[in-house]
């Protein structure tokens, strides 16, 4: 068994669990229909007893709340609880509209302290470790997230925030930071910035990353691994359920630990909103049941992963997720297949030969979809031979049939020739077929 936390709790019977979870799912649907106008309306509509709740099962009778009516509610009209009770506020970005606003009162702040201690061990940290933490501090979770779990913990915390990658290079060094938290594209570019500084990384004292807030792949976690020395692991949260501490990796690095005291999860099709099985790639749906100043009933996060039932090495007992392989918001359909623009980039990123930079085109050929992505290729690929762009292009076309399921052609173009918007991004989505639009 490995170390835990809250080794009773995160190693519970799952019986108990389940009663747990029901008794408190119970309260915290009482506390929004007292509490909350939309979820009260919303019950009512449905004809929704909470005291009548007698099965987790009953979840799929609640309505789903969507990131749509956390705008419409902005600031404060999903609050469970006067703003008296309130002692901290965090806002999403806003880049879709309005931010969202999202309330703790003092026992939220204890809650979410001890989960995201509850990842920092599991990844393989205690309390004699020095946790530089570059991040965002400020409305955006992160930052502060791992900075209270890792004081909870009894770590030291190095509040290093987001840029200055030099000077991130020079705490480290000179702090002996053991445990480094990032997102993983930042952890990558700090190991370019270590080669162009030319610090031996084997000589920092770094142990543990702990990474999250964007996707990745087991191959950039490879490379993360390989140029910083450490083990990397994954997490997972969002400001709307809490922050940083929903789930996070063990050190078997198997799927997330979902803290499934505090959160009920669900997997649902992202198009009909039926649950769907363990084991299957959907939606993931999310009921908090412990949060007292913004509790969520069935919040649909957009993200695309999947359960993991099966029993963990590490001992813990609360079930997995997949890594996050895209959003449901940018889910396109192939001839009947469920793709991903961001998993499509993922699999990019493991191919050697090719940049981050594509384009997928689709169009219609009588009643049949048809899919090509446009990729640029390394520049040290542009001088290899023509037969070696091929083996490049059909080893891609033969992963991606592998991966998503459906046949993909792929066309390697000139570095630089793919289209970009007003804001220099490159064009992802060109949809030829009159069914969507471009992206």
């Amino acid at each position: 068994m490995r170390e835990c936390f809250e080794p009773a709790l995160e190693t519970m019977d799952r019986r108990e669990l389940a009663q747990v979870q029901l008794e408190r799912l119970q309260a915290t649907l009482n506390r929004v229909a007292r509490n909350v106008p939309l979820y009260r309306r919303r019950f009512a509509e449905r004809d929704i007893d909470p005291e009548a709740f007698a099965d987790l099962a009953d979840v799929r009778r609640l309505p789903f709340t969507t990131k749509a009516d956390l705008r419409e509610a902005y600031p404060y009209g999903l609050f469970a609880v006067p703003l008296r009770e309130v002692v901290r506020l965090h806002a999403s970005s806003g880049t879709s509209g309005k931010p969202v606003v999202v309330g703790y009162t003092r026992n939220d702040i204890k809650t979410w302290s001890r989960l995201v201690a509850r990842i920092l061990v599991a990844a393989g940290a205690n309390r004699d470790d020095l946790v530089q933490i570059a991040l965002g501090y400020g409305l955006f979770t992160g930052g502060i997230g791992f900075h209270y779990g890792a004081e909870a913990l009894g770590a030291a915390v190095i509040p290093a925030s987001s840029g200055g990658t030099r000077r991130q290079v020079a705490i480290m060094q000179d702090y002996r930071t053991t445990v480094f938290v990032a997102t993983p594209s930042y952890a990558l570019y700090l190991a370019d910035t270590l080669a162009a500084m030319d610090v031996n990384v084997n000589a920092l004292s770094l142990r543990f990353g702990l990474f999250g807030a964007e996707t990745w792949t087991e191959a950039m976690r490879a490379a993360i691994e390989d140029r910083l020395k450490l083990t990397a692991t994954d997490n997972y949260g969002l400001s709307e359920i809490m922050g940083p501490g929903v789930a996070g990796e063990c050190q078997m690095k198997a799927g997330m630990h979902v803290s499934e005291d505090h959160f009920l999860i669900e997997i649902v099709h992202p198009v009909t909103g039926e649950p769907l099985p363990d084991g299957e790639e959907g939606e993931l749906v999310i009921t908090t049941l412990t949060k007292e100043a913004f509790p969520m009933i069935r919040f649909r996060t957009g993200d695309i992963t999947r359960i993991l039932p099966e029993p963990c090495a590490c001992g813990r007992t609360m079930r997995r997720i997949g890594r996050i392989v895209g959003r449901s918001d940018d889910m396109l359909i192939v001839r009947g297949v469920n793709v991903f623009p961001s998993r499509v980039e993922s699999l990019l990123l493991e191919a050697e030969g090719v940049t981050p930079n594509y384009r997928i085109v689709l169009t219609r050929s009588g009643a049949l979809d048809e899919a090509l992505v446009e990729v640029e290729p390394t520049e040290e690929l542009l001088f290899d031979r023509v037969a070696e762009h091929q083996v490049l292009v059909d080893r891609i076309e033969r992963r991606f049939a592998s991966e998503l399921g459906v046949g993909i052609a792929v066309r390697l173009v000139e570095p630089g020739s793919l289209a970009r918007n007003v804001r220099g991004k490159t064009i992802r989505v060109v949809d030829q077929r009159g069914l969507g639009k471009d992206a």
